[in-house]
Formats: structure tokens, C-alpha cells, sequence
């Protein structure tokens, strides 16, 4: 595994280091525009981090605001390179990370083959480790002293959105035994011969 920072992405998918397509592969059904791929994320996360956070206010309360919120809302956002880099972990081969910030996105690129399984587990590592985990902790435990670990799970579980759209289309559109891949900014599937 190689893990190169290619830093600014063009918005040209075809830019992208693919591979030649596999015999019989399938795209995913999905958003094929990387604009309106972008634009469709970020709205879906608008309901998500506000449910995540309304839900930590319920549960922490008023507690919630002051230092330990802003040091989870500053963590969260130092978290999105990290984020990455565990998606890019998860491969075996080189892969790639690119930022898209006048769109709003940061992301992984490895052309490599994957099972429909090693394909999710990439996808949600990271929304566990600086999502999920210090969300279900806070919680579990809503002390003012980890008020921050709820705020960096109520605003790192939004930023895996395009993670879960993805587990969304592995789970309802490979059939078992395949193995998916990325080619430009959709994903693929086949079964292997």
C-alpha cells in the first residue's frame, strides 16, 4: 500500500489514475455528475448534522455550549484529513487522496479491486473512529467533561455522507461474490470469472 497526496482535484473525472474496465463490469446506479454528486451530499448532510446535533443538545444540554463544544467542533475539522487517510489504509494497493474544496469534498481514489465487504469496511472506518465511537460515548455518558467527544461525533458522522451512499449502493446492487472498483467518480461491479 502507497498512500499519495495528489492535493487539488481538476473536476475532471477522466484525470483520475483508472484502470481498463473489467470484463462484464456494471456501474453502480448512481449520481454520474461529480457537480451535482457534490451538491447532492452536501445538502443530504444538512439533516443529518442537525439531527446529530439537536440530538446532543437533548441529551447534554445546555452543558453542551462553551469550550468542550468548540474544541470538538475544531477537532472535527482536523479530523478530515485523518478520515481519509483510514479510507486510504483500508487498500492494498496505491491509492490517492484529492481535495475538492470549492465543492465541498475531500476523497480517496484507488482503481484496485475490492470485495463487497473490504468495499464497506473502507467506507465506514473512519466514520466509526471520529464518528460513531466518541458519539455513542458521549452518549453513553453525558458528562460535561466530554462534551467535546459529542461534538466531534455530531459533526464527523454528517461528513461520511458520500461513505454511506456508497455502502447504500454495495449493499443493494452487488450480488455476492462480486468485487466492485472506482473508474472516474462512480464505482463499478463483476463478478469475478
Amino acid at each position: 500500500m502507497k498512500i499519495k497526496w495528489n492535493g487539488k482535484f481538476n473536476g475532471d473525472p477522466e484525470s483520475l489514475p483508472n484502470r481498463p474496465h473489467r470484463p462484464g463490469a456494471v456501474k453502480f446506479k448512481e449520481i454520474d455528475d461529480v457537480k451535482k454528486l457534490a451538491l447532492f451530499m452536501n445538502l443530504a448532510s444538512i439533516p443529518l448534522v442537525l439531527l446529530t446535533i439537536a440530538l446532543t443538545f437533548l441529551r447534554g444540554g445546555t452543558d453542551v455550549l462553551g469550550f468542550g463544544m468548540s474544541i470538538g467542533c475544531i477537532l472535527a475539522l482536523l479530523m478530515l484529513i485523518p478520515h481519509e487517510f483510514l479510507h486510504a489504509i483500508c487498500f492494498r494497493e496505491k491509492t490517492y487522496i484529492y481535495t475538492y474544496l470549492e465543492k465541498g469534498m475531500l476523497f480517496v481514489y484507488g482503481p484496485e479491486d475490492l470485495s463487497k465487504g473490504r468495499f464497506i469496511f473502507l467506507s465506514l472506518l473512519p466514520n466509526l473512529v471520529f464518528g460513531f465511537i466518541p458519539y455513542l460515548i458521549f452518549m453513553l455518558f453525558p458528562l460535561p467533561e466530554l462534551n467535546w467527544l459529542g461534538m466531534l461525533g455530531a459533526l464527523s458522522i454528517p461528513c461520511g455522507i458520500g461513505d454511506y451512499y456508497n455502502v447504500f449502493h454495495s449493499l443493494t446492487q452487488m450480488p455476492k461474490g462480486a468485487k466492485t472498483y472506482m473508474y472516474g467518480f462512480n464505482s463499478w461491479w463483476y463478478l469475478p470469472q
